[in-house]
């Protein structure tokens, strides 16, 4: 299964341009949210994300409200809101769960886990955040590690084979990993897995 992962695009049409263009040849689209500026023409954007022509599962980030993009994702086809939820294609479990990005312990998220190593067991999984884990290249500001220590231990635990974050715009494009787990910031731009690699 080939993807296509993009996050922070905040509407800038040039970033969704190049996106659009690597969609082409990808079976499923992923988006780790702040798609909007403070939900400015959300609606409008969403329907640009539908008529990409692929399935795409998508989170908020905290630039927009989470029930506000659950109630619009019902007018879109090709669009999957998985805030909180797994969803699973091929055998390929995908974990979602939007916002934040400013907190270092999430006891929500940490609540929620458990459902997530429930639906995981034994299958691939890709982990879709918003914000980064804690210590790893992608949560790194000014030298000093910003992320989430509630989802690094969720993965440390779990080790779903790939992790999606975004939030951070000084690390797009970073890679790293959580053991064997990998960690990526696809950018707004995008950057297209091969899962199976994984």
């Amino acid at each position: 299964m080939k993807i296509l992962a993009f996050t922070d695009h905040h509407g800038s049409p040039n970033d969704f341009k190049f996106a659009k263009k690597k969609a082409k040849g990808v079976d499923l689209i992923l988006h780790m949210g702040d798609f909007t500026i403070f939900e400015h023409e959300i609606e409008a954007i969403m329907a640009e994300m539908n008529n990409m022509g692929k399935p795409v599962l998508f989170i908020h980030g905290n630039h927009e409200d989470d029930l506000i993009v659950e109630y619009l994702c019902k007018k879109f086809k090709n669009l999957k809101f998985i805030h909180k939820k797994h969803y699973e294609i091929d055998g390929v479990v995908f974990l979602g769960y939007g916002g934040g990005g400013f907190s270092m312990i999430d006891k929500e998220f940490e609540k929620h886990s458990k459902k997530f190593e429930k639906a995981m067991k034994g299958k691939k999984t890709i982990l879709m955040l918003h914000g980064p884990p804690y210590g790893t290249k992608a949560d790194i500001i000014m030298g000093d590690h910003v992320g989430n220590e509630s989802f690094t231990k969720f993965i440390k635990k779990n080790q779903p084979e790939i992790v999606l974050c975004g939030h951070l715009h000084e690390n797009f494009h970073v890679k790293s990993k959580i053991k064997k787990s990998v960690v990526i910031n696809p950018g707004p731009d995008g950057e297209i897995i091969e899962i199976w690699d994984f």
